[in-house]
């Protein structure tokens, strides 16, 4: 629910840009959606681009988010790993609109005021999944990577099945690839000798 003048031009902008494009989309295009004035904008705002910039920020929030709440309850090794990849798809799946925005429209220059935020925003998701990662790594649940590498085993091969399907070029939904996803980041991430007994180690 939009809250303040600032939500509603976040999500004026998003439903302005997944219209329009970024090229295509105007300040007035965008005012005219929230129903705001000129002023109110460039109170907030000083540009379009950095109302682009700040919505990444906020998808990038609450994306994250939903990858992070999967961890809260500490799951083993290969229930994390599922449930990390699932989250994903489901994320993408169900806010399609915002996975366009983030993952096909968004473009690095629009933070280059907003770097350190950005970095910040990315760290914190790191040693979020660190502090799970940690404890599994040394009872031999993990294979030792590092935690970029990690995470794009996670995330990685899934994206090509969610790009596919947020541009357009693929109807079907990119869920009902996570069984084999789950399978193949499984394979990657933990030592052979889990995979093929009994699960986690004891």
């Amino acid at each position: 629910m939009v809250t303040t003048v600032r939500e509603g031009l976040l999500a004026a902008g998003l439903a302005v840009f997944d219209r329009d494009g970024f090229d295509g989309a105007t300040v007035a295009a965008i005012r005219a959606h929230a129903r705001i004035s000129n002023g109110s904008f460039f109170h907030l705002f000083a540009s379009k681009q950095r109302l682009a910039a700040e919505l990444v920020l906020e998808i990038m929030r609450h994306y994250q988010a939903s990858l992070l709440a999967v961890l809260a309850a500490s799951p083993d090794a290969r229930e994390g790993i599922e449930l990390l990849i699932r989250a994903h798809l489901d994320w993408v799946a169900n806010h399609r609109r915002e996975g366009r925005y983030l993952f096909e429209i968004s473009r690095s220059e629009w933070l280059t005021d907003l770097r350190e935020q950005v970095r910040a925003q990315n760290e914190r998701l790191t040693e979020a999944v660190e502090r799970w990662r940690a404890p599994l790594l040394a009872q031999d649940q993990l294979l030792p990577m590092t935690p970029r590498l990690f995470l794009s085993q996670i995330i990685g091969p899934a994206q090509i099945f969610c790009r596919a399907y947020l541009s357009g070029r693929e109807d079907s939904d990119p869920r009902i690839e996570a069984d084999a996803l789950v399978a193949c980041a499984t394979r990657a991430l933990m030592p052979p000798d889990l995979i093929q007994g009994n699960g986690a180690a004891r």
